[in-house]
This record gives structure tokens, sequence and C-alpha cells, in this order.
């Protein structure tokens, strides 16, 4: 059977976020079990990396939320379904998931959805809207976090005996991010490229530019580490993208006037290959203060056996081990994350060595993405059969 099956995956941009990167992966393995692997996107860094004679990729501006161009969307899939004998759809983001639901039900195929994210629903239409990702065949949790929000918020969509709702966990690439595979002469030029001391003890916070990731209470934290803690021998990085919030990054440059920290960090706009920069750093950091649906920081950074330090809400919850391959802070609070940054300082390399070990095995045994596609592909069948 698994040489007749298609598989059509919808996702709005194929950029370099959880989601996407599982889309990635899903559709190069689905091509390598000789399934027939179709991805419908608007764009996206990734698109360039896609093998072609693997994935048929088609552009569609499924990004849009404009009501108009998803019911466009919603015709075109239905005929692109039709056209290439499609078996299953799997939508990955609101908007395209309503077009997918459309054009499944029309032609009786086969709906998947991933659920990888709370979601704002303040008010009932937003929530009617969110609701298209638990109506599918196939509803997918990126973690328990999620798999218990999807109870406790949309039930009286959930019906047992025609749906199923399962967690997979999302997995990335162990290759890729694995310091056995980074040279240490790249290592050197990023700190020299960056202007960074390497006798300094450094912290890398990787994530975008947002209130919600935390960069204001990091900073904070450092502040702390400095007047509380007496430390002056670390360098932190904060690296990302402000996406175009520019009052935001501005208003984090003041914080760092105001603390006087202007030595002491550094913001870097982007990195293109990830692994290096977790290699230059001592420990890694995920300060949000709102819950990570799943945390990929936090498993990236245990891939490549660093420390992580991060918030107690949500996927961290269940991605790190606390006192084993990191430490988790009580979030929304600086004084806390500046005690758990002043533990990590105070450690030996050996500890940081073992800690950063356990973090690797507990990643390979977890978060592997060779697992998250065979579970999904397993899926597919029985959802098939």
């Amino acid at each position: 059977m698994a040489s007749t099956i298609k598989v059509l995956q919808v996702i709005p941009k194929l950029g370099y976020g959880g989601a996407e990167t599982g889309c990635y992966d899903l559709a190069h393995f689905l091509a390598e079990q000789n399934c027939k692997s179709f991805l419908i996107t608007s764009g996206g860094q990734l698109l360039k990396y896609i093998r072609r004679d693997k994935v048929k990729v088609i552009r569609l501006p499924v990004q849009s939320k404009n009501p108009i161009i998803i019911f466009i969307n919603f015709i075109i899939i239905f005929f692109i379904i039709l056209f290439f004998r499609i078996d299953i759809v799997h939508a990955r983001s609101r908007a395209p998931a309503w077009s997918c639901l459309w054009a499944t039900y029309l032609s009786g195929k086969k709906f998947v959805t991933t659920f990888h994210g709370t979601y704002n629903f303040s008010s009932k239409l937003k929530h009617f809207y969110n609701s298209v990702m638990v109506r599918s065949k196939l509803i997918i949790a990126g973690s328990n976090f999620i798999f218990n929000h999807i109870h406790e918020n949309y039930q009286k969509y959930l019906n047992p005996k025609k749906k199923k709702l399962m967690v997979i966990f999302r997995g990335i690439n162990l290759e890729y991010f694995n310091k056995k595979n980074v040279k240490q002469i790249k290592v050197d030029q990023l700190l020299d490229q960056w202007k960074i001391n390497k006798s300094d003890f450094k912290i890398l916070l990787p994530g975008r530019l947002t209130r919600w990731k935390g960069q204001e209470l990091f900073i904070e934290a450092l502040s702390m580490l400095v007047e509380v803690h007496s430390k002056n021998n670390f360098h932190a990085i904060i690296l990302g993208s402000d996406q175009g919030r520019n009052v935001y990054s501005k208003k984090l440059l003041l914080l760092v006037e105001r603390y006087r920290l202007a030595k002491k960090i550094t913001f870097i706009e982007n990195c293109k290959e990830m692994p290096i920069a977790y290699k230059l750093s001592d420990i890694v950091v995920s300060s949000s203060i709102e819950p990570e649906a799943f945390g990929r920081v936090a498993v990236e950074a245990q891939a490549m056996e660093k420390v992580i330090i991060a918030s107690n809400i949500g996927g961290s919850k269940e991605t790190v081990l606390n006192g084993k391959s990191g430490l988790l802070y009580n979030f929304n609070d600086s004084k806390d994350l500046a005690k758990a940054i002043n533990k990590a300082m105070e450690m030996s390399k050996n500890t940081l060595d073992l800690m950063g070990a356990e973090g690797r095995k507990n990643v390979e045994k977890k978060f592997n993405v060779d697992q998250m596609c065979q579970t999904t592909f397993t899926e597919y069948m029985k959802l098939l059969k």
C-alpha cells in the first residue's frame, strides 16, 4: 500500500520555525517510504532546500486570512486533490486548514491537522476560527501541554468515535544538531565575527524579538547577576530578528543602557548555522513568559549537549529534565532566572559536560526527527485502513 499513498501537506510559509521544519522533514521522509509527497506553501527560506525530485511543491497564497482568498484556495486545493489523486491532506495552520477541510469534505479524502500552538481565543468568533484544527480525522498535538490545552478548550469538537487526538512530539535532526559535526575553526570564526572574548562565560538566548519570549526579563536577570551575585566574567548573546518590531527592539536597547550592560550583551539578528551558535555557548536560556507549545530551543540546546535554563511552563516542563539536563526557574521571575544562571556559572566544566551529555540522551530518546516522521507515517497508514 505504501507505494500508492499520496500525501499533501499545507503550510503558510516554509521558514525555520518548528512547524515548518517538521513539515520539511516529513515531506522528505515520505518520499523515502516510496510515497508521493506534495507540499503547498506560499514561499519561505526552506524552499530552496527542498529536493524537487522527491517533493512536488505548489505555490499558493495559503498564508492569507482573507476569507475570499481562503475560499479560492479551497477550490484550487480541491482540484489538486482530484488531479493528483491525493489520499491524505495534512494542514498545519488555521487559514489553510479551512480550505483543506472543505476540499477534503467535498473530495471524500482523509484530513489531518497538527495543533502547533495555543492560539488566541479571546472571542467566540476567534474560538470558532481556531476550531478548524480539531475538525480533522486525526489531530496531532506537538506536546502533552498542547494535548491538555485541546481537551480543556475544544472538548465540544472532539468525538472519540470519529476522531483521534494524539501526541507526537516534534523531532529535530540529530545529525545537524550534533556538536561532533561542528568544527572548532567555525566556532572561533563566529566568536571573532561577533567580537566575543573566548574566556568569557557565554550565555545564549535564541528566539525572535517579541515580548513573550522574555528578552526584557533576561536583561533584568543579567543586571541582577552583576549586582546581586557579583558576576562579571560573562557575555550574553541575544540572537533573533525583531521581524519589524522596531519599537520593541529599541526598548531592549534602552534597557541594556539603563542597566549599563552594553559591554556584556550583544544583539545578533540571525545566524545561518545555529549549531555553531549553540556550540560556542556555555549555557543556553529560554526565558519565555508565556507557555511554549513545545520549546524547540530547549531541545536543540540539549541535542548540542548544552545545559538549558528554561521557564517552568508549557512544553519546557516536558523537554527539560530539571537538575539533570538543565534548570527550570519560576517563569516571569527575573530573580529566579538570575539565581539559575548564577548556579550554572558556578558549576565545574565537568558538571556542565555531564549535564549536557544527559540532555543529548534525553533528546535521542524522545525527540528524534526519524521517530516523529515514522510515528506520523504509521498513523497515516492506520487512517487509510
